[in-house]
C-alpha cells in the first residue's frame, strides 16, 4: 500500500477500472468524460494519476508523436481533471507536479471544480453553458428570449415534427455534413462515437432527438445522461433547417420531455460568441471550467502539436 497521500502514476493496465469508476460515481464532480468505458472508447492512451486507493484520481490522455510522449484532449470530451471530493487548490497543484516529466506537452481541459490559483502552473478559464431543469417546464419557458420563443413557434406552423430514439447514423451523417474537413483522424473518431453511442445506449445513459419536416431530418442530436446532466453531445443540423427554427425547437423538445428532474441540461461550451448567446437565449448559465498548456518540447519541436 502507499504510504498516506501518496500520488501514484498508474499505467493503463495496471488501472483498477471498477475502483476508478467507483471514485468517479462518487466524487461531487464526476462526470461522464471520466468513466472508464469513455476513456477506453474516446481516447488513443491513458493512464492515470491516483491518489491513495483511488480517493482522487486524474485521468492523462496521452499520445505519440516522432518519438514524444504529450497530454491531449480528446474528440467529444469536454472536461477532465482531477475528480474526488473536497478538491483544493494544494490538492490540484500536487497531482500537476505528479504529472511525469516524459510527457513533454501539455493541451488538455481540466474542470469546473478544478478552478484554483496554481503556483508553479498557469491554468486559463473556459466557458460552459448549463440550464437547471429541476423546475416546471413553464417556469423554465419564462427564462427564454424572444427569438428563442419565435424561432419555436415558426418550426410549430411550418409543420415540423419532434422525433426520438431513432438511429444515431442519421445524427453522425449530418455531423460529418457539417465538417469542413473529413479527414483520417476525423474518421477514427467518427468510428470511436459509434462505439461510445453503443455502450451508453446499452446503459440506458444515450438517446436521440430531432426535428423533420416532410420526412426529412432538419436538426439532430445526441444527449448523454450521467451523474445527474443531459450532454448536449452530438449535433447534426441540415441548412434547410436553419431560418426554420429547427434547432430551437429541438433544444425546447428536450426541455418540455426532462422539466422538473433533478438535471442540468450541459451545453458542453462554448467561447464562440454566437453559440454562447444560443445557450443563454434558453436561461442557460455559465460554468467556468480551466485548461492548461505546458510546453517543455525541445526548441526545435516547439511547433509539434498534436
Amino acid at each position: 500500500m502507499p504510504e498516506q497521500n501518496s500520488i501514484q502514476y498508474i499505467v493503463h493496465k495496471d488501472i483498477d477500472l471498477a475502483k476508478w469508476d467507483a471514485c468517479i460515481s462518487q466524487s461531487s464532480n464526476g462526470l461522464v468524460y471520466a468513466c472508464s468505458y469513455y476513456l477506453e472508447t474516446m481516447a488513443t492512451n491513458w493512464d492515470a494519476l491516483i491518489l491513495n486507493d483511488y480517493e482522487a484520481v486524474m485521468p492523462l490522455t496521452w499520445n505519440k508523436k516522432f518519438g514524444v510522449y504529450y497530454l491531449y484532449q480528446p474528440f467529444i470530451t469536454a472536461q477532465l481533471g482531477l475528480f474526488g471530493n473536497n478538491i483544493n487548490a494544494e490538492l490540484l497543484d500536487a497531482f500537476l507536479k505528479a504529472i511525469p516529466g516524459k510527457f513533454r506537452y501539455w493541451d488538455i481541459y481540466l474542470n469546473h471544480d478544478n478552478i484554483f490559483e496554481s503556483s508553479e502552473f498557469s491554468l486559463y478559464l473556459r466557458s460552459n453553458y448549463i440550464l437547471n431543469l429541476n423546475r416546471p417546464y413553464k417556469e423554465i419557458c419564462q427564462g427564454y428570449r424572444e427569438n428563442i420563443r419565435r424561432n419555436i413557434k415558426k418550426a410549430e406552423n411550418t409543420g415540423c415534427k419532434v422525433i426520438k430514439a431513432f438511429n444515431v447514423e442519421q445524427v453522425i451523417e449530418l455531423a460529418v455534413m457539417q465538417m469542413r474537413e473529413y479527414d483520417k483522424k476525423s474518421i477514427d473518431n467518427t468510428e470511436r462515437f459509434r462505439k461510445l453511442y453503443s455502450i451508453l445506449s446499452s446503459k440506458n445513459m444515450a438517446t436521440t432527438y430531432g426535428i423533420s419536416l416532410n420526412n426529412q431530418l432538419l436538426a439532430s442530436s445526441v444527449f448523454f445522461f450521467s451523474h445527474n446532466r443531459a450532454y448536449y453531445i452530438l449535433v447534426g443540423n441540415h441548412p434547410n433547417g436553419k431560418t426554420l427554427g429547427a434547432s430551437h425547437a429541438l433544444i425546447d423538445a428536450f426541455i418540455k420531455d426532462n422539466a422538473g428532474q433533478d438535471m442540468l441540461l450541459d451545453f458542453e461550451g462554448s467561447d464562440i460568441r454566437n453559440l454562447a448567446f444560443f445557450y443563454e437565449s434558453f436561461g442557460a448559465v455559465k460554468e467556468k471550467f480551466t485548461g492548461i498548456k505546458n510546453n517543455k518540447l525541445p526548441f526545435y519541436l516547439k511547433w509539434l502539436k498534436q
